[in-house]
């Protein structure tokens, strides 16, 4: 066998700075994704786990970890005191998440948003589970320190989906909801200082700003800017007309 990727990566160049990203389907009839690196590529299935594993006989570590805890339950009358995810744990949890950080990354380049939300939303259940169950806060923390970036890509994956069928308002809508999902983390934690000045909450913030100045204006909102504009000119005569207008809308104009 023939070990020498050369060849591979001789016909496809790597970018610094960009994500350089393919989609095709393997020798087992599975969609793969390939991310080119500096030193060679990353290759891992577009769907269940990344690696295409199955831990302890589970679809991934997190699922066996859940059936642990609903086995825990079951024998101590519904108490989940006395569960806890010990170090090793998390940090089998930790590592199985950057695999599917891995491919939300590569997803979100190729445009595949409905996947993209499927797999931060899997990590986001996963930093909850750590959360409740973490033996310590600190071992908490060690995974919970992400969720700001792993917010800000899911709130871009759902705006966009939002956004491709020109639904700007709940668009925007969405983008307001994660900047405020991630505020509330910050403000949870103790880091007030991170309210405005993260990278995460000044990215999302920027975003929003672009995409509400490409929002279409609605007809009310076109003839408020004209009224305002009559008026400015101080011509009253089309002002007065424009006025009559704005009272014919309707509501929902």
């Amino acid at each position: 066998m023939n070990f020498d990727i050369s060849p591979l990566l001789d016909q496809w160049d790597y970018q610094p700075g960009q994500v350089v990203v393919r989609k095709f389907t393997g020798k087992d009839g599975l969609e793969k994704i390939q991310l080119r690196v500096d030193l060679g590529l990353l290759q891992f299935n577009a769907t269940g786990r990344p690696d295409g594993k199955r831990p302890l006989g589970h679809a991934s570590l997190f699922d066996f970890y859940q059936a642990r805890f609903y086995k825990h339950l079951a024998e101590h009358d519904g108490n989940a005191e006395g569960f806890v995810l010990k170090a090793e744990d998390c940090n089998k949890l930790q590592m199985e998440a950057v695999q599917y950080h891995h491919r939300y990354i590569c997803l979100l380049q190729l445009e595949d948003y409905t996947g993209v939300i499927r797999d931060t939303e899997r990590n986001l259940a996963v930093f909850d589970f750590v959360q409740k169950h973490a033996e310590t806060s600190e071992l908490a923390w060690s995974v919970l320190q992400f969720r700001p970036q792993l917010l800000m890509v899911h709130t871009r994956a759902r705006a966009t989906e939002l956004l491709r069928v020109n639904d700007f308002d709940a668009g925007l809508e969405e983008i307001e909801s994660g900047l405020e999902k991630i505020r509330e983390f910050f403000r949870e934690h103790g880091r007030g200082d991170l309210l405005e000045q993260s990278g995460e909450v000044n990215s999302l913030k920027a975003w929003r700003d672009e995409v509400a100045a490409r929002r279409p204006l609605s007809r009310r909102e076109q003839l408020e800017r004209a009224l305002n504009e009559a008026v400015s000119k101080e011509d009253y005569e089309t002002a007065a007309q424009v006025r009559d207008a704005l009272r014919n809308l309707k509501p929902t104009e």
